[in-house]
This record gives C-alpha cells, structure tokens and sequence, in this order.
C-alpha cells in the first residue's frame, strides 16, 4: 500500500543568497509563502551559531508566517548542545508554533551535517533535551545514519521519529553500489517504524534519486530537500518546483 509522504522544504540557501548582500533579497519569508503556496507541506530551517545563512530572526517571521497556515509544519534542525534550544524557546516565549525540532549532532565549523548520533554514547545527555522540547509540546526527530541497531536506543532517549541521512544513497545512486545502500535504508526504516518511531529522510536527496529512494525505503513520513530543491528553482522557480517534488514523494 503506498501513502503520500511530506514534503518540507529547507530554505537554508535563500538566506545564504540574500546575506551575501545587504539588500534583503531573495526574501526566506516570500520563499516559503511561495511554496506553501504550491503545496509543500513543511519549512525546515538549521539556524547554526555562526549564522551563516538563516538567523534567529528568520525563524521568528517563518514562525509567524506559519501561523496562518495551520495544517502545514515549522521543523527546525540544530545541535542542541548549541543554539537550538535557545531559539526554540525563544519561539516558546512569544506563543510561536514550532511542530519539530530535528537533533543534528554538527560540529560549530562543521561545513554541512554528515553523520547520525552515536548510540548509546549520546544517548545520556539527549534525554533530558528530548524531555525539554516534549514540554514543549515538540516532536523530535533525531538525525541517524541507516543502521538498524542503534534505533532501539534512540527510542529509548524518547525519539518519536528519526532522521535518515541520505548522502551515502545519493553518492550510491546511478552505481553498482545503489541497491546495497538502499537495503541499509529499508532495513533501518523497517527496525524504526516497528520500535514505533516516525521515519524522515534528508540530505542530499534530489529530484533525479527521490523516486528511487521512496519505492525502496517504507514508511516514510517526511523528506526534508534544501541543496537540490533551490538549485531546481533557480531553473524552474519555487511553485514548478514543488510540484515536482511532491510527484516524488510517495512511500511504501
């Protein structure tokens, strides 16, 4: 049986555009009211604490945006050890939805998240932020790599869904190597879903390897598509551009 699953679209790269002026254009807000517009199910932005592209700032006028949107979701990626838990409370403070916060385990000069929490290493100290948001009233996602094991101890820290980091598939794609890496992806996917944790997927995934991922991985509630989604809205702007996404995203 296959089911819809969401799609969220990380406007990280617009605010990489627009501050490497001082004209305030593109405009984060104007991009994801266009895409909302279009159908995307979600925004997901990863505030980093050198605020290389989305500022603090940003993410108060998406929150607010979001508000009149009520079916669609705010996913906010981040170390939590860092500046996340800050600007989410800081949402909290001023009565501001924020329906994910996703865990990202990024080093502060880190140039792009590549790799999951290390379980049952992290598991101690992320208990206790999983706990935090919960009061929140905020799902957490944690960002994992596609192995089965460690799903059970990411449960057990109070994960209600996991991130798969996708580059080792899209490198994989197109080679002798993709049906391997998309057996890891099913078998985590699978090992998630049956210890009752939600299964988003991100990084790296693309219009042309979408589809391949999502009739080979089951289950999948969300993707999360920033790099490649603007790279194709440059050609064929943000409304086209969803459309295209969303053809992709059906799961098993």
């Amino acid at each position: 049986m296959m089911h819809p699953t969401r799609l969220s679209v990380n406007l990280n790269k617009v605010a990489l555009v627009r501050n490497s002026r001082h004209l305030g254009i593109p405009s984060v807000t104007r991009a994801a009211a266009l895409c909302l517009q279009a159908g995307a199910h979600g925004i997901t932005v990863h505030p980093r604490p050198d605020a290389r592209h989305i500022l603090t700032s940003d993410v108060i006028e998406l929150a607010t945006l979001l508000q009149a949107w009520p079916d669609r979701e705010f996913n906010i990626e981040g170390n939590p050890f860092h500046n996340l838990m800050d600007v989410a409370g800081e949402l909290m403070a001023r009565h501001l939805p924020v329906h994910q916060l996703t865990f990202v385990p990024d080093g502060l000069s880190q140039f792009t998240s590549d790799h999951g929490w290390s379980f049952p290493q992290d598991a101690t100290r992320l208990a206790p932020l999983i706990h935090q948001a919960h009061a929140w009233g905020i799902r957490v996602s944690l960002f994992m790599d596609a192995e089965v094991m460690p799903m059970a101890d990411a449960r057990a820290a109070g994960a209600d869904r996991v991130e798969l980091y996708t580059e080792p598939y899209a490198k994989a794609w197109k080679t002798p190597r993709q049906a391997e890496q998309l057996a890891r992806f099913a078998a985590a996917a699978q090992s998630a879903r049956h210890l009752g944790l939600g299964v988003n997927a991100g990084h790296d995934l693309s219009r042309d390897n979408l589809t391949d991922f999502m009739a080979a991985v089951p289950g999948v509630s969300e993707v999360s598509i920033g790099h490649a989604f603007m790279a194709d809205a440059l050609e064929l702007g943000y409304a086209a551009t969803v459309k295209a996404y969303l053809s992709g995203c059906v799961s098993k």
